[in-house]
Formats: C-alpha cells, structure tokens, sequence
C-alpha cells in the first residue's frame, strides 16, 4: 500500500505553523499539514508511522516512510492482518492510495526490489538498463554504470574486484580512456547479472555462515545461511576496495580487515544468530557459539 499524499497528512504543530507562511498576490498563507520540501519531512514521517505500527513492524507489516507492506505466512490469516492494520489506519485517520495498492499477491516490487516467497530478487528492468548500456564514453557516464551497481551491490559477489579496471579512470587528471580490461569487466558483469542469485531472508534459530576473503586489492564477503531443506542459501553479498596503505597489509591483516569490515556491515543480522566463519586462511577457521560483536 501506499500513502495519500503522505507528508501531508502530518498536522503541523499550531506553534509552528507560522514558520511555513509563504506570500501570494491573494494573501498571506501557512501550512497546516507538513508540507514536501522540508529538512526533516521525511524522517518525521517515518517516526510517526514506526510509532503508529510499533507492535506490527518486522512481524505482520514492513513500512518505509508512505510505502507499506502488509506480510502473512499463510493465505487464511491474511484479510484479518489487513483488518488490524486498516483498524489502525483509521484509528489515525491516515488514508491509502487506492491506485497504487495491490492486495492478496504473492510477490511485488518494494524499495526497488522484487520480494517473493522464495526471497528478493533484482527488479528486471534495472537489470534490463545495465546490460543495454553502452561502453562509458566518458566520466560521468562511468559514474552512472557504477549508481546503477551500487544499489544492486548486495547481489553481486566481488563487485569490487569486478570493477577494479574502472578505478583507474575515476582517477584526477587521468585521460579516459576505456581499454580492453574495462570491456571485459563490464562484460563480465553484464554476465553475471543474465542469472542473479535470490537472496533468502534469515531463518531465526539456524546459524549464519560467513564466508570472508582478501584479495590483493579488494575484500569480499558473502552471508549464507542453511534453509529447511539443508541447502545454503545467499543472504548478503558485500565487497570493497583496498585504498591506500592497506594495500600493503599482511595477508592475515588483510582477513583480518575482511572480518570487521563484515561484522560492521552485517551488524544487524549478526547479532541475533550464532556465526559460523569461514575463511581462505585455515587458522581463522572456526565455529562461534555466540555473536561476533559480544567479544
């Protein structure tokens, strides 16, 4: 589902409302809703609906500012899910967009992704965009093939490494020029992307695996998780380039940055299961029984 206008369904504070006052030929006006445009407009909404849907949120609905997802694990539980959550739109007198909301559907786009009930998966046209794209002629176009990976980085194993030619351009005072070496790793990604994995969400109670490897100029993890059925399935994919002086690290150094770099990112997961890390370098090869982050 999504908002009806949604900023401006925020009553402004009787207090402040003088502050938005804006002139027209016909009068002096101010706003009694909040109004689009505002610093903070968007984390006020957001707080607002976390408030509105506290006991729902990550259980029977997902919400991202006006965009809301009501979820149900099985088809009979699901009208009286979206009765609790219209009993409390309506509480609150918020109001939906009849034109943009679908209900009773087993997959749909959300955040620019396509969620089903085997896991999330890429939205085919931002796929379709990358591999239409020709070569780079220049740097802005480069910096736009590389917006376009990064909001899909998540899927994409060693995306950093893959795109290691692309950084010499982005380089100051370096001529473009866009070699054989950058051909391939634009094609190897364009390769890559003609069957991108699905990423699963956790299963709460079974541990996390956490692959972590160091490259010689970049860092990669992937978080892995073991389904009902004993196949591993992909969570995460994260990567990084090494910059500066960690490019002369140890090995060991190297894993080593691998893991923090993994723990801080994958923060949120990781402290709610056991871990299982798993490394190139046997020592660092070991089974958790607690979370990385609590020691």
């Amino acid at each position: 589902m999504d908002g009806f206008s949604g900023y401006n369904q925020i009553k402004m504070a009787p207090e402040d409302q003088e502050k938005t006052a804006f002139r027209t030929p016909k009068g002096i006006y101010c706003y009694t809703v909040m109004p689009f445009g505002l610093k903070n407009a968007g984390a006020t909404y957001q707080r607002a609906m976390t408030t509105i849907f506290n006991d729902m949120l990550h259980n029977t609905i997902e919400c991202y500012v006006d965009d809301l997802v009501v979820k149900t694990k099985k088809r009979e539980h699901h009208l009286s899910d979206l009765k609790r959550v219209f009993d409390r739109l309506r509480k609150h007198q918020l109001k939906m967009n009849p034109l943009k909301c679908a209900f009773g559907v087993t997959s749909g786009k959300f955040l620019g992704f396509v969620v089903r009930h085997r896991g999330i998966e890429i939205d085919p046209s931002k796929i379709k965009a990358i591999r239409e794209m020709p070569p780079p002629k220049n740097l802005r176009e480069l910096r736009g093939l590389q917006g376009r990976l990064a909001y899909i980085r998540r899927f994409i194993s060693n995306l950093s490494g893959r795109c290691q030619p692309f950084s010499r351009l982005m380089r100051k005072d370096v001529p473009f020029v866009w070699d054989q070496a950058c051909q391939n790793a634009l094609e190897s990604i364009k390769q890559y992307l003609l069957n991108p994995p699905v990423l699963m969400a956790p299963i709460k109670g079974k541990p996390l695996i956490l692959y972590i490897a160091a490259l010689e100029r970049s860092l990669g993890a992937l978080l892995a998780q073991h389904n009902d059925d004993g196949k591993e399935n992909a969570l995460y994919y994260l990567s990084r380039t090494l910059v500066g002086a960690e490019q002369n690290y140890t090995p060991i150094e190297k894993v080593c940055l691998a893991l923090v770099f993994a723990v801080q990112k994958l923060r949120h997961y990781i402290l709610s299961h056991r871990v299982i890390l798993i490394s190139k370098a046997d020592p660092l090869r070991y089974l958790m029984s607690k979370p990385v982050l609590s020691g």
